[in-house]
């Protein structure tokens, strides 16, 4: 996705009839207008101390486009620590949409900030395979350690609502592959996606209210896990081991559908053992910390991640 000067946001389509043609034509629309000079006012400018380039890595398959964030002046280093992110949408969004926390993240760490700019929930493209592409992009990297000029002993993943659903997701994996990360930052995580993804107060308080988000959530998950496919496998929060996790940053914001799942994950991986730190920003929306623009508390937030991370890798 390469950015644009300009590009009209598009109306937000009725989830609860859209088809898939329509769903193609808004997420279309919808990333252009994220990826043009005119969001920035909300999205955020990106920081100077960043370079910021498209890539595309060979997976398996597939060839897949990665948003590469670097401190400016550092192309040379080979030991800078690594950091996998995954931006938020599920069925819509881009990597563009987090140049502001991601290019912080590479000028201020610093370090090698890699966005997947995984596979949009589709009709035919459900969340497992979104969450092979933000686990395949981490092993390629790591595989390639040195042409990145990243040190692997030194990795974390990096997420946003469904972007830390995956994160989360990948975190496991690594754990079963033998893969010691050093951290892993779930922002507003959508944590399960079985039939009790609804089942929470927060779902019953904010569904509805400030913005009637409660349909939106309903699509995403008939296309996460379509029939045939298992949701627990792909809901970290009914995970059966969550021992000997990557220590956890979970930040959630209050006024979010999905905010108790983020403090239902949080207390998971305390009960498993897995250290965690839950950070809770009253008031705010679900996509805070995209939003600078709109949201206040965005920059507190990421400024506690450059921390977390700093203190991790």
């Amino acid at each position: 996705m390469s950015e644009t000067t300009a590009a009209p946001r598009p109306p937000e389509p009725d989830f609860a009839a859209i088809t898939a043609e329509e769903l193609v034509a808004y997420r279309d629309a919808e990333n252009r207008f994220r990826a043009s000079a005119a969001a920035r006012a909300i999205l955020g400018e990106p920081d100077p101390g960043a370079a910021i380039a498209w890539q595309e890595i060979a997976l398996p398959g597939r060839n897949l486009p990665v948003r590469v964030y670097r401190p400016a002046g550092d192309a040379v280093r080979t030991d800078l620590p690594l950091v996998i992110h995954v931006h938020g949408g599920g069925f819509v969004g881009t990597a563009v949409q987090c140049d502001w926390t991601n290019s912080r993240l590479a000028a201020r760490l610093p370090a090698l900030v890699v966005s997947v700019e995984h596979r949009l929930l589709a009709p035919d493209s459900p969340l497992a395979h979104a969450a092979d592409d933000g686990w395949d992009v981490l092993a390629h990297v790591l595989r390639h350690a040195a042409w990145w000029g990243v040190d692997p002993a030194r990795t974390a993943v990096f997420g946003e609502s469904c972007g830390a659903l995956i994160s989360a997701l990948t975190a496991i994996r690594a754990r079963e592959a033998g893969l010691r990360l050093r951290a892993q930052v779930l922002v507003n995580p959508a944590a399960d996606v079985t039939a009790t993804m609804f089942d929470y107060p927060s779902v019953a308080e904010y569904g509805h209210s400030p913005a009637p988000v409660h349909p939106q959530l309903t699509y995403f998950r008939r296309l996460a896990v379509p029939p045939g496919t298992d949701p627990g496998a792909l809901s970290p929060i009914y995970a059966d081991d969550l021992s000997g996790l990557a220590p956890a940053l979970v930040v959630v914001p209050t006024h979010d559908a999905v905010a108790d799942h983020g403090r239902g994950y949080a207390r998971r991986l305390r009960e498993a053992g897995t250290p965690v730190r839950l950070s809770e920003y009253p008031g705010a929306k679900h996509a805070f910390l995209t939003l600078p623009g709109l949201e206040p508390q965005a920059e507190a937030a990421q400024a506690e991640i450059v921390r977390f991370l700093g203190d991790a890798l």
